[in-house]
């Protein structure tokens, strides 16, 4: 059964999203995410420009492999469907991926945290990593004239993040607050949490 569609603000966006419950549960997954799947995340290109610019700052933290793909590629390259998405090696990982022991790391969210210490010396940024990325699991998709879709993409790696999820029952629009309001601002997230009253109301 497909779940209902809903209007929010001018974007369509699965009810899942605001049904549906999920929270990363890292001590279990390891960031599995970071290195799983046959594509890299979608980028935009004022992000590509943006992650270039970070390069010589995360370039040490990356594998020689990720190295030698950034220098054949670029950090980015067009998949099956045309879209842009971050390089990745071996047909999996994402060149970005770093390691702290077992944990994959984002190397480019690892250099904004650095930036962003009380004690911080190293340079400064504002990009963090991918909005997709931060977005995921919800997926955005294009459709041409403006509209935009919103859907929350199953996958079985993120098994123990909907586990957790439950035990929380934390929605996953509440999980992925801060990303939807830096994709699509305060006063749609607003409105987006008011569109999940509404709904929760209906459905006791």
């Amino acid at each position: 059964m497909i779940p209902p569609i809903l209007e929010v603000g001018g974007i369509l966006i699965s009810s899942e999203i605001i049904t549906e419950c999920f929270c990363c549960d890292y001590e279990k997954c390891k960031g599995i995410c970071c290195v799983e799947g046959d594509a890299g995340a979608p980028v935009t290109m004022d992000e590509i420009a943006a992650i270039e610019d970070l390069l010589d700052v995360v370039w040490p933290d990356l594998s020689a492999s990720a190295q030698s793909v950034i220098d054949r590629q670029g950090v980015a390259y067009a998949d099956k469907d045309g879209e842009l998405v971050t390089s990745i090696v071996r047909g999996k990982d994402c060149v970005f991926t770093c390691y702290d022991g077992d944990n994959c790391l984002c190397a480019l969210e690892k250099a904004y945290r650095n930036a962003h210490k009380p004690s911080a010396v190293g340079p400064d940024t504002s990009f963090i990593k991918p909005i997709s990325c931060s977005l995921y699991p919800i997926r955005e998709k294009n459709f041409g004239n403006g509209l935009i879709g919103l859907n929350y993409n199953r996958w079985h790696v993120c098994r123990d993040a909907v586990v957790k999820g439950q035990q929380l029952q934390l929605p996953l629009y509440l999980f992925l607050k801060e990303p939807l309001i830096r994709r699509f601002g305060q006063a749609w997230y607003d409105e987006l949490c008011e569109v999940a009253e509404l709904l929760k109301a209906e459905a006791d």
